[in-house]
């Protein structure tokens, strides 16, 4: 009977103990419910969610759970906008030579939607070098940023001061000279005029002070500029061959691309001038572009353009060409370039 009472005491003391423990650990479950900090309320219906910074943790595995969370990226920047078209000096110039295909090159050029050329020859710094640089920039089309504003004016690789000059301008500007056979070349420069003059002297006549001699004389324009190591020694004293470009005007006429390609490079920008963009005027005897990067119709050179020569006596070429034959070698070496002109 003592043994049965006492069995029911102990029972009635574990079961005491255990109610006592259960309502301590509900009592600690409260706490730490009442203690949290309150979520944040929702965002009302049709907001962008937004990023908040994360409440200390309570646990150990709480804020190892917020430690793996990524904070928010910062929103991209807006581009700047693009500045609108403006006239620029010019960043290369088409410098010579008369009759070597400079018109060609301008024409062809123009077609690239990353060059902005103008039409005329503006003769800045050999003419009009007074007006000012802002007289010359009113004269430039509009151009972008990231567009190349060029000009050509041939009679500046043959005029003294226009290296300085351009140099004064800008010591970065680059330079390109399309150079051609000098002998057919002043026959050409001939041609020209006498379309004009017809009245002049004969080419043989104007070209020699003493024929019989082999005098040459070269105080006649059209001698004078084939004199192409001559003149180009004035222009390395202000700009190195690294910033000149040499254009075969023989290899304008057979390949174009080819050329127009070696001229987007040095220019600096992508060879979108192609094959395919070329035909041969069989009529002139000189290619054309046969459309553009901006889809304007075919362009071809003026009727002044590719006009047959008049007929010079052999000998008198042949006389011409061992002039010009060391000037020639004196350029090739000057340049890095054979042209093969002999």
């Amino acid at each position: 009977m003592a043994l049965s009472r006492r069995r029911r005491r102990c029972r009635a003391l574990a079961l005491a103990s255990l109610l006592s423990l259960s309502g301590t650990c509900l009592c600690c479950s409260l706490l730490l419910f009442c203690c949290a900090p309150e979520p944040p309320p929702p965002p009302p219906p049709g907001a962008a969610a937004r990023c908040l910074p994360a409440p200390p943790a309570a646990a150990a595995a709480r804020k190892k759970l917020l430690q793996k969370s990524r904070a928010c990226p910062a929103p991209a920047a807006a581009p700047p906008p693009a500045a609108p078209p403006a006239k620029r000096l010019p960043r290369a110039i088409i410098v010579g030579v008369k009759k070597g295909g400079t018109r060609a090159v301008l024409e062809f050029i123009r077609g690239h939607p990353a060059v902005r050329a103008l039409g005329t020859e503006p003769h800045f710094f050999d003419r009009h070098y007074e007006r000012g640089l802002d007289w010359y920039r009113r004269l430039m089309p509009r151009s972008l940023d990231h567009q190349i504003t060029m000009e050509k004016t041939p009679s500046y690789f043959v005029t003294r001061e226009a290296p300085q000059r351009i140099f004064n301008m800008s010591r970065d500007t680059k330079l390109i000279v399309v150079v051609r056979n000098p002998v057919t070349r002043a026959i050409s420069d001939y041609t020209q005029t006498l379309s004009k003059k017809p009245d002049i002297p004969t080419f043989e006549g104007l070209s020699f002070h003493n024929r019989s001699l082999g005098l040459v004389d070269t105080s006649w324009n059209a001698i004078r500029i084939g004199l192409y190591a001559v003149h180009l020694q004035s222009w390395l004293r202000f700009f190195p061959l690294s910033q000149m470009h040499f254009v075969s005007g023989e290899r304008l006429i057979t390949d174009p691309a080819g050329e127009m390609g070696k001229i987007q490079d040095f220019l600096g920008i992508k060879r979108l001038l192609t094959e395919k963009h070329f035909y041969f005027n069989k009529t002139k005897g000189f290619p054309c572009l046969k459309k553009s990067m901006e889809g304007s119709l075919p362009r071809c050179l003026g009727k002044s353009k590719g006009r047959p020569h008049v007929q010079i006596d052999p000998e008198a070429i042949e006389q011409l060409q061992d002039f010009y034959r060391p000037y020639n070698i004196k350029f090739y070496e000057m340049v890095g370039q054979d042209f093969r002109w002999e």
